[in-house]
């Protein structure tokens, strides 16, 4: 077995490796650039090499620095992870002739199953069902017009070297073919180098259901059950489970020989997952094989009792798989959820900034959770917006779920925008708890996702609002108080006492955007009395920094809250509630009149510039294409105006909040 092992990624993948590494004696190396420079991945390792700037490709994508650091300090191996060089040919060809173990598969794997056109055509001869579409060679636009016609609409355009839901769209008529299959090439050469693409036939209401499959170079062949990955939000995953709910057991056992066919035909070494797209009826599809560890499977470790990362170290060390297929076991349930720093009313924008609070539940047996960020930690945008990744486990699917709403309600996040809310809506939803889901149903029903996702404030939360706005008072007076030379001075009273008794404090509060709520209180000490329709009588016990219970009509209740400047989120009963603390004496800037200017939304590069100066503007049209994280934004004009100046040019890199276009005043 390798003595050290050098993890040539970042953020919770990387963690997730330290801690197998750990748990088997290895010393971990970590990589880290300048952004990373104090990341937790960093803190958790042996040792620690800086590697590069911000920009992934100058770090994290130097596989020459990279393979010349891991023999510099005599690791002898290199684990990729997933993302950045772990599906790069060359990385895995150059490791090994470097003397350098690659913990992954044979480069000639990564290469067969890295372009889709030609992985479809090998599928066909192991007897993989495949989905009927175009995977050749000619690229001209008029010719691949024309095979869409013979696949028919609606259809997909993919990109050849694509993944994690990049270089993809969906075409439902000729009309639109070749507008798309230039978004998706663009896309594919700015995110892969490469702007092929094959065409598909589009399967209605299709179900995502991935097997992870390993080999060893003993010749054994193996899979550890599926998991389904429907619940997408721009062809990228929300929550995974497994098993899937969806496959009957006939479907299941000839999934998982096709999954096995498929990685016994390129003789397989370590983890990979055999993507599947299924039908209505059953039908399955192979689209794809990930020639890596994937970013869903601590699901897989739940419901098997298996860690991955330690079988691809046995693997890579030579030694056979640790299991033989009637060997390995499902038992229970379990979801993932991932939660990202974005925005799910702004088209999912992700969200860069600061984490200033950051609680996540305990870890336990039956809840895991995956994160490369600690409180304080920036979300740049260099990376990846994905926070945490949420892991529960339960008996059967049902216990399982009510476990991740539980959970849900206790990871608390302030300081960049951020999706729980909207997992919280997910999981509580009549059509996620009776399966009715597919690949398509968050974009079908986003509108209703997101308004559901707004839930009336409970009076409960809102006292517990209160009370915590006057117990931070108390505490700042307090402080105050102790360094004054008069502690005992009555200007240090926050209870608003009077002669003839306790004067009623005024609170006021935003949720949701909607109208200030006022609430009416008197404080007396731990005491307090809120003055609504009928006074209600609160009690206050403080538990820690976080957590206080209050006594409501005679119940104790438990309340966890945070809070950053006039940010506050209140969790009670399995769920988040974020208020605002108003200012009553601050103007209003509601009424402002339209903006006079694009500005760019977070740091980025801009692909596309599609006006100029003087040029007549519709509302809804696409003014420019902004690259941030991963992820295409298009932004567009919000009303009919004309173009007064535009400042930066396609390929320029841009900061957040720099005007990148301005229109002429309207009247």
């Amino acid at each position: 077995m390798f003595k050290k092992v050098l993890i040539a990624n970042r953020g919770e993948i990387a963690c997730r490796v330290i801690s197998t590494l750990q748990k088997m004696g290895i010393i971990s190396v970590a990589v880290y650039s300048d952004a990373d420079r104090h990341a937790r991945h960093v803190k958790l390792a042996d040792e620690a090499y800086h590697i590069g700037g911000s920009r992934p490709d100058e770090s994290y994508l130097r596989g020459d620095e990279l393979i010349a650091l891991a023999k510099r300090i005599g690791a002898e191996a290199i684990h990729p992870a997933y993302g950045f060089l772990s599906e790069n040919s060359d990385f895995a060809r150059a490791c090994p002739a470097a003397g350098i173990t690659f913990i992954g598969p044979t480069a000639d794997s990564i290469k067969q199953m890295g372009a889709k056109d030609a992985a479809k055509a090998l599928m066909e001869t192991a007897n993989v069902p495949v989905v009927p579409g175009y995977h050749g060679d000619n690229q001209d636009a008029n010719f691949l017009k024309a095979e869409a016609e013979k696949v028919g609409y609606p259809l997909l355009i993919k990109a050849v070297s694509g993944g994690g839901g990049k270089g993809m769209r969906v075409v439902t008529s000729a009309d639109e073919f070749l507008d798309l299959l230039d978004a998706v090439m663009r896309e594919a050469q700015n995110a892969f180098g490469d702007d092929r693409v094959l065409l598909e036939r589009y399967i209605s209401k299709p179900r995502h259901i991935e097997f992870q499959v390993f080999g060893d170079t003993h010749g054994h062949y193996v899979h550890l059950h599926e998991r389904e990955c429907s619940l997408q939000r721009r062809h990228q995953k929300i929550i995974e489970e497994s098993p899937s709910p969806f496959l009957d057991d006939e479907t299941r056992e000839a999934m998982g020989i096709a999954a096995v066919n498929a990685a016994q035909a390129i003789q397989y070494e370590g983890a990979g997952t055999i993507e599947f797209i299924v039908g209505e009826d059953r039908s399955f599809y192979f689209m794809e094989m990930n020639t890596r560890l994937q970013v869903e499977h601590p699901v897989t470790e739940m419901v098997t009792g298996q860690d991955l990362v330690e079988w691809q170290l046995r693997v890579a060390a030579g030694e056979a798989l640790p299991l033989a297929q009637e060997q390995i076991t499902s038992q229970g349930h379990a979801f993932e959820a991932r939660l990202y720093a974005e925005n799910p009313n702004n088209l999912f924008l992700p969200s860069t900034g600061k984490l200033h609070r950051l609680v996540f539940p305990k870890a336990s047996e039956t809840c895991r959770v995956e994160t490369g960020v600690e409180q304080g930690d920036t979300i740049s945008v260099f990376y990846d917006p994905m926070i945490a990744k949420l892991v529960v486990w339960g008996e059967d699917r049902e216990l399982a779920r009510r476990r991740l709403i539980s959970s849900l309600g206790e990871c608390g996040i302030l300081g960049v925008e951020n999706n729980i809310a909207f997992l919280e809506t997910l999981a509580n939803h009549p059509d996620f708890i009776g399966n009715h889901i597919d690949t398509q149903y968050i974009d079908a029903k986003l509108e209703t996702l997101l308004s559901d996702s707004v839930v009336e404030l409970p009076q409960n939360v809102l006292m517990a609002a209160s009370v915590r706005l006057l117990m931070d008072e108390q505490k700042s007076v307090a402080n105050m108080a102790a360094a004054s030379t008069e502690p005992n001075s009555p200007w240090f009273d926050t209870t608003g006492w009077r002669p003839n008794g306790q004067s009623e404090r005024n609170l006021f509060f935003n949720y949701q955007d909607g109208d200030d709520i006022e609430v009416v209180v008197t404080e007396h000490d731990k005491h307090f009395v809120f003055h609504q329709d009928n006074d209600v009588e609160v009690l206050l016990e403080e538990v820690d920094d976080n957590v206080i219970r209050l006594q409501l009509n005679g119940a104790w209740e438990r309340f966890t809250l945070l809070r950053v400047a006039n940010e506050l989120l209140v969790s009670w009963q399995n769920r988040w509630y974020s208020l605002n603390v108003v200012n009553p004496f601050e103007p209003d800037l509601s009424n402002l009149s339209a903006a006079t200017s694009i500005i760019a939304p977070m740091p980025g590069k801009l692909l596309k510039v599609l006006v100029s100066d003087g040029e007549a503007v519709v509302a809804g049209q696409p003014l420019a294409i902004l690259e941030a994280m991963k992820m295409e934004h298009t932004l567009t004009a919000s009303f009919d105006t004309t173009i007064d100046k535009v400042f930066y040019a396609e390929t320029d890199f841009v900061e957040a909040d720099a005007t990148l276009i301005t229109f002429i005043e309207q009247d």
